[in-house]
This record gives C-alpha cells, sequence and structure tokens, in this order.
C-alpha cells in the first residue's frame, strides 16, 4: 500500500528541523505516528542527509528489545554519533523504554543531535517528565487521516459526498484504506486497534482489572458523543441499566481512554465570563467509524457523527476547542487562539427554517465581531444571516 502524505504534519517537522527541541509526536495507536517519521526520514534524505546520519529505532520492534533498557539505549545511540556532524535520532513509541525522560534529557544536550520521540499515551507527557523536559520540547498531535487528506488519497476530489459516506464508515486510520472498503475487514481491523488500546494503553498503564466496566463505560461514551456529560451522569445511567459503580471510578476510567487518544474531552467555555466551566463536558471518538466497532450497529445519527468529525479538523487547525457557553444557549465550538476567536454550529441539514432558526439563535446571542458559522451537509451555495456564515462542510473540510 502506498504511503498516504501527511503534509500538513511533515511542514510543520520541517520547520523545526535542526532547532535545539525535542520533537514530541503523539497520538492513538495506528494513527501514523511511526509512517509520518518515515516519510520525514525519507524527507531529510532527500535534502543531501546520509543514511548513517539518521538513527531510527521502534521500541515495537523486537529487534530492539534489548533496548529498552535505558542505559543499554544511551550506550547504542552514543556508540553511533560519529564527530560533530549532525545526526537525527528518532525513538520510537518510546514508553516502552523504562527512565526513558533520562535518556531523552542525556541525548537532548548533545550538540550533534536532533531528536524525535513519540507516544501512544499522554503518560508520555505527564506532569513530571513535562518538568523534566521544561522549556526542551514541542508536542506535534498526531490524529488519524483529515476528510481532506482521505479525499487526496483517493486520487481525485469527485464525488465528495460519496467519500464522505466512506470516510466516516470505513475509517480514517491510515491503514484502514488497504482493506478496499471492505466492512467486515474494516470492522475486525478496528477491534483489533481497540483491544490493544484496552489491554495496553488503558488496562495495564492505569491498573484496571474490571474490563467488562470499562467496556460497558466506552459504549456508554461512543453512543453519546456529542451529548453534554458529567462523571456523575454517566455513573448513575450505568447505575440504573444494573452495572454497580462509583463516580470515582468513572473518572479514573474517563482519565485513562483520554490519555490513550482514543477519547477526546471538550470543555465548555463561558463566553461572557471568557472562562472554562469545570462540570459537564462533551466527548468525542478519535474515529468515528469505531462508534460502529464498539456498539455493534451502523449509527443513523448524522448531526453528532458530523459534529465529531468537525470537532476533530478543528482539534487539527486549533489547539484549544471548546464548547460555547452563553446564559441558557450553546455553541457547539467555540475556538480560542491568542486573540482570535471563531464559533461554529454544525447540523447536517438547515433547510427547515426553525432548525435553521434554532441554530442561529446562540450564534446571534454572542455580541461580538468574531467569524460564526453554520457548517451543514446541505449543497446550498453560501449564504449569510445578520453577519453569520452558511457554508457545507465538506467544502469546509477541503480548505
Amino acid at each position: 500500500m502506498k504511503l498516504i502524505q501527511r503534509e500538513q504534519y511533515i511542514e510543520k517537522l520541517k520547520s523545526l528541523s535542526n532547532k535545539k527541541i525535542i520533537k514530541v509526536i503523539t497520538g492513538v495507536r495506528r494513527c501514523g505516528k511511526s509512517t509520518l517519521m518515515q516519510l520525514f526520514q525519507q524527507e531529510l534524505l532527500n535534502t543531501g542527509v546520509n543514511e548513517e546520519q539518521i538513527i531510527n529505532i521502534n521500541f515495537e520492534n523486537y529487534d530492539f528489545i534489548e533496548l529498552r533498557d535505558a542505559k543499554a539505549l544511551y550506550q547504542y545511540i552514543n556508540a553511533r554519533l560519529a564527530g560533530s556532524i549532525q545526526h537525527y535520532v528518532f525513538l520510537d513509541e518510546i514508553q516502552h523504554v523504562g527512565n526513558y525522560a533520562d535518556v531523552v534529557d542525556a541525548l537532548f544536550v548533545k550538540d550533534n543531535v536532533d531528536l524525535y520521540i513519540t507516544g501512544s499515551n499522554a503518560y508520555l507527557l505527564s506532569s513530571e517528565i513535562a518538568t523534566l523536559l521544561s522549556g526542551r520540547y514541542v508536542e506535534i498531535k498526531l490524529l488519524p487521516l483529515s476528510f481532506k487528506e482521505y479525499v487526496v488519497a483517493s486520487g481525485n476530489m469527485h464525488d465528495l459526498e460519496k467519500k464522505y459516506a466512506e470516510y466516516i464508515t470505513f475509517s480514517s486510520f491510515p491503514y484502514a484504506k488497504a482493506f478496499g472498503g471492505d466492512e467486515q475487514l474494516v470492522n475486525d481491523y478496528l477491534r483489533g486497534i481497540y483491544s490493544t488500546i484496552v489491554l495496553k494503553d488503558v488496562m495495564q498503564r492505569n491498573s484496571i482489572s474490571d474490563t467488562m466496566m470499562l467496556e460497558n463505560v466506552m459504549a456508554f461514551l461512543a453512543d453519546n458523543i456529542g451529548n453534554t456529560l458529567s462523571v456523575k451522569k454517566i455513573a448513575d445511567t450505568l447505575k440504573s441499566m444494573g452495572r454497580k459503580v462509583d463516580v470515582k471510578t468513572i473518572e479514573k476510567y474517563l482519565s485513562a481512554l483520554c490519555q490513550s487518544f482514543i477519547l477526546y474531552p471538550a470543555k465548555r467555555y463561558n463566553i461572557k465570563g471568557r472562562q472554562l466551566l469545570k462540570t459537564m463536558e462533551k466527548y468525542y471518538l478519535v474515529d468515528v467509524a469505531l462508534r460502529n466497532t464498539l456498539l455493534g450497529a451502523k449509527s443513523t445519527d448524522w448531526g453528532h457523527i458530523l459534529e465529531n468529525v468537525v470537532f476533530l479538523e478543528l482539534l487539527r487547525r486549533n489547539n484549544n476547542v471548546y464548547i460555547g457557553k452563553t446564559d441558557a444557549l450553546e455553541i457547539d465550538f467555540i475556538t480560542v487562539n491568542m486573540q482570535n476567536v471563531a464559533y461554529y454550529q454544525v447540523a447536517a441539514t438547515v433547510r427547515d427554517q426553525a432548525t435553521l432558526e434554532r441554530e442561529l439563535q446562540p450564534l446571534k446571542a454572542v455580541k461580538d465581531n468574531f467569524p460564526k458559522t453554520i457548517l451543514t451537509l446541505d449543497t446550498d451555495p453560501v449564504s449569510y444571516h445578520d453577519g453569520i456564515k452558511q457554508q457545507n462542510v465538506l467544502d469546509w473540510l477541503l480548505e
């Protein structure tokens, strides 16, 4: 299968290349971290870097099992650093190495090392490690394929509605395209990814023994993407279904699932007070096709699925994405970057006048001059309502 180019991320790495800073690539398993490093290594070779200058270690490759020891790893790399010539060191899935922060710190201080590391768990940058490496790293948050990357990989920009249906059905995980649209094979592949995440990144890392309860929590969250939830509401709902669980357990499970990057939380943001609210978050899946795998049936909840797709795209474009709250009204998403703010409502269709007015109402309630957009699957031309832009979401995703 031909490698899918991840141009947005490659450009980011190119801009950081040879800068005295550790490049930390994080993201869910199988989202393409190893492939991204492979693509960037090829980019280096194309610019005149010699193969001897590149040191690449994947700690999930059994050939490097002995290098999971910090001292052995440092000795292995140090022996290959010849003279003052620049070397590019890639350490893939470094969380498998004990005390890896010490090795990273030791390599960072060397003048002839440009360092790149990846990990499949947010523990990689937990508070104590982030403190040790403070000011020495930049995090590059890798997600599975965007809709634009998916379309470009198809070879043409035609039949966008059909491609969107495929995108949400056959998965945004890069390797899923190798199954040629066979839904059963894709489902089996996604089930394997999910099982690995649950076993290695959630249960083992967090000492969780109740597999059934963890699965119940994950299925509940998958069924409620885009719904405002509290820890207590999740616990109470599961109790009403005959599954005994307490609030602290739910908190632990939610934290572990988000740390594994299979779930992403969206906090509520008080627009008038310009502050985050502490309760009632929403959760979104890293890949909407996982929802069918987890729930065992194809969902027709097009509005929430579209909302999930838009949320992930906003994460790719902006680091800070929240749910907007203004008095009793809610705006699907607000992005906040430095002094720039933008508001988004997401709906499958607003051709019904009552639906359009419902989507417009919270945007009209915000009295600033920042951009406000309604994104829908409607194919009508771009239009404006009191300064609020209405746009086809597939066109927006391709921007």
